[in-house]
Parts: C-alpha cells; sequence; structure tokens
C-alpha cells in the first residue's frame, strides 16, 4: 500500500501542494525545525508541513546535515510523513471550526471532542424576588407573554394584559408596556395611547382595534445594518384560524422607531397557511431577530407534532412543538421547517422563546415552558385556597433551556429543568413558571432573567432571577479532577480568555496542542500557569508568556486539566 503514496507525494512536490519543495528541503537538511527559514514558509502555521511531517522533524528521524546524497530523499520524508499523518487522523477526525474572536459559551458540546472527568453542567439562576406585579384592571391575573428588550441604557418590557380566562384575541387582551433603568426596579407609565375602561391613564399600546395582536405582541431590536430609524423596533403578533377564535389570518409584522407606537408593515399576515399548511393552529410567542450569523431574519412559530395519537385532525399533531421560518425582508416568509433535537422523548413545549444570546449572537438560547398536562399537584383544598381558577389546577410547568446554533437544529443539552419550582402550592399551576423572552445585563459582572408566577391567581407577578455573567453552564470537574479537549479550533487574537471559578485547592491549566494532538513547543502542560480564583474573564499564561498571536490562524486544540473547578466560557483577543 505504499506505493499509492509514492505516487501522492511525488505528485504533491511537483505540482508544489506542499509549498516551496527547495525551501522544505532546505529547512529537513539543516535541521532548521522552528527556526526563521521555517517560520517564513509557513511551518508553525502548518501551511506547507502535515502533522506526520511535524512529528518527524521532532522525533529525530532527520538530523542536520542530512542531505538526498547521504541517501535519504525528500520524498522518503513525506512519504514517511504521510504515512504518518494517515495513522494519526481517526476515521472522525474533524475539520477545524473557525471561531476568530467570538465568546463561546459551554453550553452545548458543539466544541468538544472528548471529554475525561469532567462533565457539563447546567447552572440555575438565583431567585431574586418579584419586580413587578400584574395587578391593574387591564393587565391582571391572566397576563403573560412577556418580553424584555435592553435599548442602550433603558430596559423596556411587553406583556399581554388579560384579566379573565377568556378565549385568545377576545376584547380583554391588549399589550402592554414597562420600563426601567437598571433592569431591576420596573414601572408601569401612563402613556395615555389607547383608551381602557373609559381612561388613557395606563401602560397600553395596543388593544384589539388593531386585530387580536396583543395576544402573542412579541417585539425585537432590528440589528440589520442599514434597517430604517422608524422601523428599528420590529414584531410579530396575531393569531392563525382558529375553530370559534378570533383570528388575523396568521402573525402578522409590526415596526416602530420608539418601541412604544406600533404600525403595520403590511396590512395582511406576513405568515400564513401558506408557511404552515396546516387547517388549524393557535400562536404562542413567535421570537424573531435579524440572524448576523445566518444572514437573514429568523421567526420561531407554534408548530404541532404527532405523537402517534393524533386526536387533533387538522392541527398536525398533539404535541405543541416549534417550527421555524427565514426571511430577507421581514415581508416574504420561508415554509416552515420543523425544529429537531435528539435524546430527549417528545416533550409539550409551549412557548418558543429563542433569540440570540447578547454576548455570543451565534448562539441561540431558548427558554422554554415545558407543560406537563394532567399532572395536578396541588389538591382542591388548596386551589380553594390560592383563590384560583380550578381549571388551571391540573397542569404543572417548568422552564427549560434549550439551544442553538442556527439551522434547524435544537440542542437538548440539558434535559432537566432550568429552574425548580418553588416551595408552596402556587408555584404548581398550570402556565406558571414561565420564562420571559431574553436574558439582559444588569450590573458588571451580572445579567437577569425573569419568569413568571402565580398565573391565574390574585398574586400574579414577575420574578428576576440573577445569573453571573456567561454562567448559564459549564464543564464541570470535582476534586478528583478531569480534562476535556477540543475539536480543532481557528482563532484570531493573540491572548486566551477563560470565565472560571475554582476552589482554594482547584485549578485549571490549559495546553495548546495542534490539529493532530500533539503539544506544541512552549504551550505543553508543564509549561501552563495554574489559574485559581473566581474571574469573569483572565487571560491563560504559560512559562513564556501569555502570547499565542503565532498560532493565531492556525488549526490548534485546547486541552483543559482540571479540578474542583468550573469553565463556563472562553474566547481569544
Amino acid at each position: 500500500m505504499l506505493f499509492p503514496f509514492l505516487a501522492a507525494a511525488d505528485f504533491a512536490l511537483r505540482s508544489g501542494l506542499l509549498g516551496n519543495s527547495s525551501v522544505v528541503a532546505r529547512c529537513v537538511s539543516s535541521g532548521m525545525e522552528g527556526s526563521p527559514c521555517a517560520h517564513a514558509q509557513g511551518y508553525e502555521n502548518r501551511r506547507f508541513f502535515p502533522s506526520g511531517t511535524k512529528r518527524i522533524l521532532r522525533s529525530g528521524l532527520h538530523r542536520p546535515g542530512l542531505t538526498i546524497q547521504r541517501g535519504v530523499t525528500l520524498l522518503g520524508v513525506v512519504v514517511l510523513a504521510l504515512v504518518a499523518e494517515v495513522s494519526a487522523v481517526s476515521p472522525t477526525s474533524q475539520s477545524a471550526l473557525a471561531i476568530g474572536d467570538r465568546l463561546e459559551l459551554l453550553v452545548d458540546r458543539h466544541l468538544i471532542d472528548r471529554m475525561d472527568g469532567v462533565e457539563l453542567r447546567l447552572n440555575p439562576p438565583v431567585d431574586m424576588g418579584p419586580v413587578l406585579a400584574f395587578d391593574a384592571p387591564w393587565d391582571g391575573r391572566f397576563s403573560g407573554y412577556v418580553t424584555v428588550l435592553k435599548d442602550g441604557p433603558a430596559y423596556r418590557m411587553y406583556y399581554r394584559g388579560k384579566p379573565a380566562p377568556t378565549q385568545d384575541g377576545s376584547d380583554d387582551e391588549t399589550t402592554c408596556y414597562a420600563e426601567s433603568t437598571d433592569g431591576v426596579h420596573w414601572r408601569k407609565p401612563n402613556l395615555g395611547l389607547v383608551e381602557v375602561n373609559g381612561s388613557r391613564e395606563n401602560n397600553v399600546i395596543l388593544d384589539q382595534k388593531a386585530g387580536p395582536i396583543p395576544h402573542n405582541f412579541t417585539p425585537f431590536l432590528d440589528t440589520r445594518p442599514g434597517v430604517p430609524a422608524d422601523e428599528r423596533f420590529k414584531a410579530l403578533g396575531g393569531l392563525f384560524d382558529m375553530a370559534g377564535h378570533r383570528s388575523s389570518g396568521g402573525l402578522v409584522a409590526l415596526v416602530s422607531a420608539d418601541g412604544i407606537r406600533w404600525r403595520r408593515l403590511q396590512p395582511t399576515a406576513v405568515i400564513t397557511t401558506k408557511n404552515y399548511p396546516v387547517q388549524f393552529t393557535d400562536a404562542t410567542m413567535s421570537p424573531a431577530f435579524w440572524s448576523e450569523h445566518e444572514r437573514c431574519y429568523v421567526a420561531f412559530i407554534r408548530t404541532w407534532k404527532d405523537d402517534g395519537t393524533n386526536t387533533r385532525v387538522g392541527w398536525g399533531g398533539n404535541i405543541r412543538w416549534v417550527g421555524r421560518v427565514t426571511s430577507q425582508d421581514f415581508v416574504h416568509w420561508s415554509k416552515v421547517e420543523m425544529m429537531e433535537f435528539s435524546n430527549v422523548p417528545l416533550e409539550q413545549l409551549y412557548n418558543n422563546n429563542t433569540s440570540p444570546y447578547f454576548r455570543a449572537p451565534h448562539i441561540y438560547l431558548g427558554l422554554m415552558g415545558r407543560i406537563v398536562f394532567n399532572r395536578p399537584v396541588v389538591t382542591a383544598a388548596e386551589v380553594a385556597r390560592i383563590g384560583m381558577d380550578a381549571r388551571y389546577s391540573h397542569d404543572s410547568s417548568e422552564p427549560v433551556l434549550i439551544t442553538s446554533r442556527g439551522g434547524t437544529r435544537y440542542d437538548r443539552t440539558f434535559p432537566e429543568a432550568w429552574i425548580r419550582n418553588g416551595i408552596g402550592a402556587e408555584h404548581w399551576t398550570s402556565r406558571s413558571n414561565y420564562p420571559v423572552l431574553n436574558i439582559v445585563p444588569t450590573g458588571p459582572n451580572e445579567m437577569s432573567a425573569y419568569v413568571q408566577h402565580s398565573y391565574g391567581q390574585p398574586g400574579c407577578h414577575l420574578v428576576r432571577y440573577k445569573l453571573e455573567t456567561d454562567r448559564l453552564a459549564s464543564v464541570n470537574a470535582r476534586f478528583n479532577g478531569g480534562e476535556f479537549v477540543t475539536k480543532p479550533l481557528i482563532f484570531t487574537g493573540k491572548n486566551l480568555l477563560l470565565n472560571f471559578s475554582t476552589s482554594v485547592v482547584g485549578g485549571i491549566r490549559v495546553e495548546v496542542q495542534d490539529a493532530a494532538g500533539m503539544a506544541l513547543p512552549g504551550y505543553a502542560l508543564s509549561d501552563a500557569l495554574e489559574i485559581v480564583g473566581n474571574e469573569i474573564e483572565r487571560a491563560v499564561g504559560w512559562k513564556g508568556g501569555n502570547d499565542l498571536g503565532r498560532l493565531s490562524g492556525v488549526p490548534v486544540r485546547l486541552r483543559f486539566v482540571m479540578k474542583e473547578s468550573d469553565l463556563y466560557a472562553f474566547r481569544f483577543k
């Protein structure tokens, strides 16, 4: 089997695919591995030397002064390199992932090749208490479908006002607005825009005169380059055809300059049964955004999956699911594609809260409400004590965290609940504990998520949950330690920055390897300085310093050796 390699090597040398063969020969014959000669010809950045050649150069199979006349030809060296390369590459080896200088959260296994003695761990946020009560005559105990936006120094909140358990699209549904300067303390301003119960002294921005849009009005800040100022805010809202319910014919597109005064982008719905061809469907929140990562608008809509016992004829299935549509202009949308994920049984996902993470927009976070029907936790006596509608006592719901890196795939890395329901019967009723769309920064090292509590009860309100920046999940090592190695990565920058925490006896060391998994000189584990502490961003160092600039643009692997520590995120800069 050697002859094909000889032929391939001869062709590579003759055609120049291995670079300047005369320079390569000079570097090999002069023992100039790592010299300016090798640097200048791309040795260190692997443009001309395959990793097998590199291993030969390091192994001592060559020596200074080795020439063709001494009996070892360059072709022989290349053949040995190719053989070594082929033997080193596993059938499952990956192409290098270009990550540039972007922040990478460890919320999935996308960048991880192997783990030993460590595990991916979900990090639930901390309950910081109520921040907004749905206690006005026009919002009330059935308020919900909340969105929070960070707009420069301002925080804006949008939610459905609904004081009674009426049908979707009923006259009592409104879109309400609240605002904050810090994301912690919220107020409902008197906007004077819409008359409710004979008064304009309220925080309502839309009512049913716009159609059944307030039922699930879901806004976002449009980050598309060149977006007109009067369309800086966009939203989707409205209802598909539903038996006995008011319909807008699908989802309507709206735009706004200030996030308070809205107008339709066109008179008719933009996402209809032409996009999702079923006879009937209802609508939960339908989050949309401009994806710079995918260079299009993306929207997530309520779809249905058939669990094999489809009794909802014309709806597409019994399981509430998520579909995705895309657009270049926010008016013309693609046919729906079903989102998919593996390793988790079918579950009812009641809202589609998927949006780009604000510090790493190539990663989409899905903060969804998982609901289990006919799983009553509260008793009839507790229902009476709480003062809630008994129709909402038979089901239970909780937040789950789902991620995506674009396309039609979700990752259910963490199938368990993101936030467990609290102590007390009031936390275990139907449609309580629905998470709010978007996580927003609320401090230098802090960000906040929000969850609705006590749905259908007199005390219906919103709770803020605190997380440290970027710390949604981590690779966790316990006392006995462990390690993980990334897939080959191509980065830009000079420094590797970690978001981490350790115990006093714990620590993290980082080895930089070539794409084949061999430690690079100066960046081996024995050269690595141990990192101990708790910081959002700290540069990794080795005995020779922390500059990785000469490896920028080169496929490398990172090997993290950890003890009693968590690594939440990393980036190059």
